[in-house]
């Protein structure tokens, strides 16, 4: 049985490298992906929605998104969103669905994504290592308190160092697999 204090931290440490993922999804590749339109949020019926819950987005063809709005005469609002958003598409409709050509990356912008997801991913290492710097305070702490031994904390503390080795190499991992992605043509 694990220690729920560990648990706890270990669930605040994958809450992190999931946001660093979700990010990772929305920054293109060259390839269509409807994710990269999660973040597209759409002024409609007097609020602020994201465009998932207004259309369906889909992937038919490598270097195409078709946004499929529930609501066709939404059609002019989601074009707006997108093309205020700088996701980098220029939306052309039909009446009926919304096409988004994507166009394949410049070598120069492959570099700029790439140092982007550089960025996140540190943001995410940083998120990580804030979790264990709280972790760590609350078991020193405790043995302060005197509610557990020096050896226990000692123990605490790597094992509180282990979990965040092993989630900032997931991290490592999905940067790895998203830069390979990015950079091939």
């Amino acid at each position: 049985m694990q220690d729920p204090f560990l648990k706890e931290v270990d669930e605040h440490m994958d809450k992190s490298v999931e946001a660093v993922r979700n990010e990772f999804s929305t920054i293109r590749t060259g390839k269509a992906a409807p994710a990269l339109l999660d973040l597209v949020k759409v002024e409609a019926y007097g609020s602020v929605m994201p465009l998932n819950q207004m259309a369906t987005v889909s992937a038919p063809e490598p270097r195409l998104l078709v946004v499929q709005p529930y609501d066709p005469s939404q059609i002019s609002e989601i074009e707006r969103a997108i093309l205020a958003s700088d996701i980098g598409l220029t939306p052309s409709n039909d009446g009926k669905v919304i096409r988004l050509p994507v166009p394949p990356l410049t070598e120069e912008r492959r570099k700029e994504l790439v140092r982007i997801l550089h960025k996140v991913a540190e943001e995410g290492r940083v998120a990580v290592r804030n979790i264990r710097h709280d972790a760590n305070k609350k078991i020193q702490q405790r043995e302060k308190d005197g509610e557990i031994g020096q050896d226990e904390m000692h123990r605490r503390l790597d094992e509180v160092q282990k979990v965040t080795d092993r989630h900032i190499k997931q991290i490592d991992a999905a940067l790895e697999r998203k830069e390979k992605e990015v950079m091939e043509v």
